[in-house]
């Protein structure tokens, strides 16, 4: 499928969608600007997408990344930021400048950043006090409006928006105490069990964005996160579900787990 093709597909989504779910939004996000996170090189998938990045893969027909999109716009978010790197001019061409009553902004890295250089370098054109961040290559059916309320009353800096999964080897585990502060993160494992992991949906300060490294590739997951531990760094335990396409395995099933996560959400 030819970039036009996809277009046409994103526009007949959105004109095509159920009104009475449209009107079903809820106004939580209406002062935070989101980025999402799409300029990963996506070397693992492109076995099975090698003509795209990653946040375009068809899931269901449909890009990828329009289910995030979808999933903010029932939110009630008004203006996205899309931090894009790898093939970004496909995500920009495709999508365009706006998507329901969502402003789309585009922060395009010219070398590859990781996800807290993406967002340091987005920094200018994120405006609200608290940005909402997400991965745009997974995918959670949280709420994200008492995600926000929450956040704002633990006074947080920054808050990790967590699901339990049976199964941690894969992504590893974040350890809390009883108010929701984070005190460890645990590596990847070949020890199964259950436990908290990270969603890939955070809410950031402004304040702390800025102390991430500019012009330098910087791992929000791996360098920033734990050096933030202590300086009101929080989880939030969601009843949200997981799926990602990071993989070609998890690619393969996305289109029956997220046609159950939107189901559920509906």
């Amino acid at each position: 499928m030819d970039q036009q093709q996809t277009r046409s597909i994103i526009k007949a989504t959105v004109n095509n969608r159920n009104p009475t779910k449209t009107s079903r939004v809820v106004r939580g996000l209406a002062d935070i600007t989101v980025a999402i996170l799409a300029g990963g090189l996506g070397t693992r998938l492109r076995i099975v997408v090698p003509d795209r990045p990653k946040v375009l893969a068809e899931v269901s027909g449909r890009p990828f990344i329009v289910y995030l999109l979808d999933q903010l716009a029932r939110e009630g978010a008004q203006t996205v930021v899309l931090c894009t790197g790898y093939m970004g001019e496909q995500v920009e061409n495709q999508l365009g400048t706006t998507y329901e009553k969502m402003a789309l902004r585009y922060s395009h890295e010219a070398s590859p950043l990781g996800t807290g250089g993406a967002l340091r370098l987005a920094l200018p054109m994120l405006a609200s006090k608290s940005v909402l961040v997400m991965n745009g290559d997974s995918y959670c059916d949280a709420r994200l409006g008492p995600f926000a309320g929450w956040h704002d009353a633990q006074q947080a800096m920054a808050s990790i928006l967590l699901t339990k999964t049976s199964d941690t080897r894969r992504y590893g585990r974040i350890d809390l105490d009883k108010r929701g502060s984070i005190i460890q993160f645990r590596e990847k494992s070949s020890e199964m069990g259950s436990g908290w992991i990270n969603a890939g949906i955070y809410l950031l300060s402004r304040e702390l964005i800025e102390t991430i490294p500019a012009d330098r590739s910087v791992s929000i997951e791996r360098e920033t996160f734990p050096a933030w531990i202590g300086r009101g760094l929080f989880g939030y335990r969601s009843k949200g579900k997981l799926l990602d396409i990071g993989v070609p395995e998890a690619y393969a099933r996305a289109g029956l787990e997220l046609e159950t996560a939107c189901r559920g959400e509906s």
